[in-house]
């Protein structure tokens, strides 16, 4: 990827591995779970995580001037999915995935 900076390309793999992390948990863990971790508001969440995610990568493979407003979106998103799935437990992968792509996304929308 030649036209891609470092800083871009760890910002693309955080998030497409916070994007697997999510759909990965909510479609095993929460679903097999049950309980809390079905409720429509943290499903929708981590839904919601998951796609934010994958089109931050799409906008920044793009190279598009507007992947800055979608990555500062995703690191909203990622550090509410982050807390959300802390405070049920039993899913410290995505919680780990969710910072440190909420992380990157706040450097690539500085």
């Amino acid at each position: 990827m030649s036209d891609v900076s470092d800083k871009m390309q760890k910002c693309i793999d955080e998030c497409l591995e916070c994007y697997q992390s999510c759909l990965g948990t909510a479609m095993t863990h929460c679903l097999e779970t049950g309980g809390k971790h079905v409720e429509p508001a943290h499903f929708r969440l981590m839904m919601a995580c998951a796609e934010m995610c994958r089109t931050a990568a799409h906008f920044m493979l793009l190279n598009s001037p507007h992947h800055r407003h979608v990555c500062r979106e995703c690191a909203e998103i990622c550090a509410e999915c982050a807390k959300d799935c802390e405070r049920l437990g039993g899913m410290n992968d995505c919680v780990r995935a969710c910072n440190l792509c909420a992380e990157s996304c706040r450097a690539m929308a500085a």
